[in-house]
């Protein structure tokens, strides 16, 4: 195995390890040396792949906001054929992601809660992560005849992160069934009239 090799394989398993633990007990409980030990690297290994935490942080978002979002979309396409279900079929897969033991909430909101905007990075990942979903909910509103679909899918996605967040407070899966019916109610009002 040649060095960039090794390299591309160490990162893969320092940010599988940092996934998990950042996820599962929060960024700051998590120290380098426990990264470290998790993923089987040496020290400087991980240095030389991650400078710095926040570097880490940032790759483990941007890692998981393109996992998130494919695994959202997959299940879209597989679970509506209808484009007027699309949108609704995004809560049905924010249900059974809650309904995963170990659902911690969002990654995003998460990390922005603990850190905020410091390191600057976090916070643009995060931001990025959330015009994305406002983007892709935007697309799937695009197929439905709905007046006004970007401010409808600004709605929407305040019920995914509410839902988001309620799910992690009451550890209910029960959030998504509830903005569903709030979704619902809000296509139903927004249907453009023929």
């Amino acid at each position: 195995m040649d060095h960039d090799e090794a390299r591309a394989q160490a990162r893969t398993r320092i940010l599988d390890a940092a996934e998990k633990l950042f996820y599962d007990r929060g960024i700051q409980a998590v120290g380098m040396d426990e990264l470290r030990t998790a993923a089987g690297v040496s020290l400087k290994r991980l240095y030389q792949c991650f400078p710095a935490k926040h570097d880490l942080v940032e790759a483990y978002l941007r890692r998981r906001d393109e996992r998130w979002r494919a695994d959202l979309a997959g299940y879209v396409t597989e679970h509506a054929d209808d484009p007027a279900n699309r949108p609704l079929a995004v809560f049905d897969w924010l249900h059974d992601w809650f309904s995963a033991p170990d659902f911690r909430g969002c990654a995003f909101i998460n990390a922005f809660g603990e850190l905020g905007a410091v390191p600057d990075g976090v916070g643009q990942v995060a931001r990025e992560h959330k015009r994305a979903l406002l983007s892709y909910l935007t697309g799937l509103l695009q197929d439905v005849p709905v007046r006004q679909p970007a401010p409808l899918a600004g709605q929407l996605a305040l019920l995914v992160d509410g839902a988001i967040t309620a799910a992690a407070v009451s550890g209910e899966p029960d959030a998504a069934r509830h903005a569903r019916t709030a979704a619902e109610s809000l296509l139903a009002t927004c249907a453009a009239r023929p």
